[in-house]
Order: C-alpha cells, then sequence, then structure tokens
C-alpha cells in the first residue's frame, strides 16, 4: 500500500498548448503496472477551458466543485456542475471547462493504451467557446 500525503505532490499549470485561461494540475495517482489508469484534480478559472482532445480508452470526469461546460463534437455544449459524472467514451473528440463567469474543478482519471492516454488538437476559439 502506498499513500500519498496531501501537498506531497507539486501542482503544475496547465500547459498552455492544451489549455486556454488559468488551469492548474494537481496529479492524485499515476498508473503502477499492471494497472493503466491516472487521475488528477484539475482546477479551471472563469474562462478557462482544454483544448479539443480525445482518449483512447475514455475519460469520466468527476466535477468537485463549481459550474463547467463539456461538449462533444457534433453535440450540444453541455453544462455539468458539482456531483455530476460525465463519462467521454473512447476516441470522442471534446472538451471541457469551466464557465466563463464560474470556476469549475473535476477529477479527470484515464487510461492508457500503450502508454498514451490523450491526443491533445487545436484549441477551442472564444466563438465555439460561447456559442
Amino acid at each position: 500500500m502506498e499513500v500519498k500525503r496531501s501537498g506531497s505532490q507539486p501542482s503544475q499549470k496547465g500547459p498552455e498548448e492544451f489549455f486556454t485561461g488559468g488551469v492548474r494540475i494537481d496529479p492524485l495517482s499515476q498508473a503502477h503496472e499492471p494497472s493503466r489508469v491516472s487521475c488528477a484534480l484539475v482546477s479551471f478559472e472563469p474562462g478557462a477551458r482544454s483544448a479539443w482532445h480525445w482518449h483512447p480508452l475514455g475519460q469520466t470526469l468527476v466535477v468537485t466543485q463549481g459550474c463547467g461546460w463539456v461538449q462533444s463534437e457534433g453535440g450540444p455544449k453541455v453544462e455539468i456542475r458539482a456531483g455530476d459524472v460525465v463519462w467521454c467514451p473512447p476516441n470522442e473528440r471534446h472538451w471541457h471547462g469551466a464557465t466563463s463567469t464560474t470556476a469549475m474543478s473535476h477529477v479527470a482519471i484515464q487510461e492508457a493504451l500503450d502508454g498514451k492516454a490523450v491526443e491533445w488538437m487545436e484549441k477551442v476559439g472564444d466563438e465555439q467557446y460561447e456559442g
């Protein structure tokens, strides 16, 4: 058994190439062989969001606080709130983030396939985000 003490893993700023606005990533658990599952607490300031991306084995988001949006390619933008659980199926292009006026945090849980858990694409523009 391994216990990761609160504060023992440094926070990271969400890389500008994959996120718009203020995003903080706090690692929670990295995959230990033979497991392929990792998770992180991701906190978005108002107006912050991910770029379009997909996960080869899908992703689960557990919203822990605030209010945000998720959208799959070709689908409507959907509001999410603390307590909601979102399943993003394998290879489904999507984005997620805070609303324009409210911060949002979620635990992101994903599984890697051949060492890869995410494929990043272009950023979500302001027009798409606000639309």
